[in-house]
């Protein structure tokens, strides 16, 4: 059986995805770590990833045009821009300090408490509500981090707060996404993202900057070597992208699952590189509970989506027969209404008891939002 040509690609979107996530992690941890390249300032290096990411989508946007600028006016970037750029920059200041303090097996184990925190800021939110099977998902997930802490050999209080802070920075900014963008109707590509985003969250970063690195770069004796930062940064951008390029090919269900696999070989990279990341049988397990909820947690998503899908589909394949039973037999009319076409009886006269009871869950705008639905997942 042959493979389509399509099929291929997107494996190898998939394969370049992963490559990139696992290696701008392990690039950061090189050289934030002071064992390897001795860079232990996470602001600064964030702050050379907002500016090169920045400048490279302003050349895209404005000079070579190869996508067109959203319709931005100011109270949009005031009130939608500015927050989510506060919290992206929160995001990667304390998601980058804690490879200063913790190995990078133990960062991807705590990273299964992204659903967590994106659920609870959801319901906070009122984005989302509080439902038993998605609490008892959330509740296993904890399970299993506070195990895999527990089995951590080398736990670090400081660097366990930068990175759990930074994931409900980072969750809060994806819930404050959906409720400012999507309900001003703004759809944002990586690039457009980026080029609205970076600058803002460089200010952002620049206060702490100033504040804790500034005056550590002008006592401390700090090497920088142009092509490391630039490499890096490229890797960061490339990753923007590449992660567009899976989405819209495969959809946010695939990528969620080449995430669980990305984090299997990143955990088993990082010992093999970095020799203090040992693991214990308890983080193992720890993890293996956490992710298990994770799993669950994305069937019910995906599920939910289903089922919010089925009925608009099931509504326009009925609404197609009927036009056509109407061609068909726009002659006959039928006054009774205990009787149907059959002869058959129901107890709101029509010859399908589901059509009354569907209609009402087909609004116009959920039609228009399965159609952006790969930008916007």
């Amino acid at each position: 059986m042959m493979i389509s040509k399509e099929l291929l690609l997107t494996y190898f979107y998939l394969l370049v995805y992963i490559v990139l996530s696992s290696g701008v992690i392990l690039y950061n941890k090189w050289v934030l770590s002071p064992k390897y390249f001795n860079f232990p300032l996470p602001i600064t290096l964030t702050m050379i990833h907002m500016g090169f990411s920045g400048l490279v989508a302003f050349f895209l946007i404005r000079i070579f045009k190869v996508v067109s600028p959203v319709k931005m006016t100011l109270e949009i970037y005031a009130t939608c821009v500015i927050p989510i750029s506060a919290f992206f920059a929160a995001s990667l200041w304390f998601g980058n300090t804690a490879y200063l303090f913790i190995s990078v097996a133990f960062i991807q184990m705590l990273k299964a408490l992204m659903p967590v925190a994106t659920f609870f800021m959801a319901v906070i939110c009122g984005t989302d509500k509080l439902r038993c099977d998605v609490f008892l998902n959330m509740f296993l997930v904890s399970i299993g981090v506070v195990i895999s802490s527990y089995g951590e050999i080398h736990f670090n209080v400081v660097g366990t707060v930068y990175q759990v802070t930074g994931i409900f920075a980072e969750a809060l900014r994806l819930v404050l996404t959906q409720v400012l963008l999507q309900k001003k109707g703004l759809t944002l590509n990586p690039i457009t993202s980026l080029y609205y985003i970076a600058p803002c969250s460089f200010v952002f970063l620049f206060i702490p900057w100033y504040l804790l690195e500034k005056p550590e770069m002008e006592v401390t004796q700090i090497q920088f070597n142009f092509w490391i930062f630039f490499s890096n940064a490229l890797c960061a951008l490339a990753l923007n992208f590449s992660i567009f390029l899976v989405i819209g090919r495969t959809g946010a269900v695939t990528i969620r699952v080449a995430g669980v696999l990305k984090d299997w070989i990143l955990i088993a990279l990082s010992t093999l590189i970095f020799p203090e990341s040992t693991i214990t049988t308890l983080n193992i397990t720890g993890y293996a509970i956490a992710l298990c909820g994770v799993v669950m947690y994305n069937y019910l998503k995906i599920k939910d989506v289903r089922a919010s899908q089925l009925p608009v589909d099931t509504m326009l394949d009925r609404t197609a027969k009927e036009l056509k039973m109407e061609k068909k037999s726009s002659h006959l009319y039928l006054p009774d209404d205990n009787a149907d076409l059959g002869g058959n009886s129901t107890k709101n006269g029509s010859s399908d008891p589901m059509v009354d009871e569907e209609a009402p869950l087909i609004p116009s705008t959920r039609i228009s939002h399965l159609g952006r639905s790969n930008l916007s997942s």
